[in-house]
């Protein structure tokens, strides 16, 4: 809990330090045209790549294969995306590390075994072989004839505080 908390504290401080470095071997007017053209090239990858993900994971959910790496895909790409947008060099940089490919797919690999798509209708899929990412979550699909409410059985999960309703 304290490291995110420290990025966001030391995050602007750096971004501040960034500028003055940058603004003194370029001058002011090149720093701030460099800030402005990431936000463009930023706008303009979300937009495209954005796109094409999208495309593939249509494509993907049709032909039932899984979709979580495009899922996973899509999101860094909208992360990436964030990160130009926001004024700073050093958020630049992790963004368009965000966009090449085939770092998105080491993070992939190091997100996959963590990871569990379920898609309700025809097709169930799970991305890990040990099912659902956390050990202790179960999925209980009812249909309305499994489901009946008694209100005068007695459960094990009501509290019973001696009323009688």
């Amino acid at each position: 809990m304290r490291l995110p908390l420290a990025i966001l504290l030391l995050l602007p401080l750096a971004e501040i330090a960034a500028f003055v470095v940058v603004g003194r071997y370029v001058g002011v007017l090149t720093t701030l045209g460099l800030t402005v053209l990431a936000t463009v090239v930023g706008l303009a990858l979300l937009r495209i790549q954005g796109a094409g993900v999208l495309r593939r994971l249509q494509t993907e959910s049709q032909s039932g294969t899984d979709p979580a790496r495009e899922i996973v895909h899509g999101a860094m790409i909208v992360i990436a995306a964030f990160l130009l947008i926001i004024p700073g060099f050093l958020t630049d940089m992790v963004g368009i590390l965000l966009f090449v490919p085939f770092l998105r797919d080491f993070a992939w690999s190091l997100i996959k075994p963590h990871v569990t798509v379920i898609r309700e209708g025809r097709f169930s899929y799970r991305s890990s072989p040990q099912g659902p990412a956390s050990p202790r979550s179960t999925i209980i699909d009812l249909d309305e004839d499994d489901y009946r409410h008694d209100p005068n059985r007695q459960s094990p999960w009501s509290v019973d505080d001696g009323r009688k309703d």
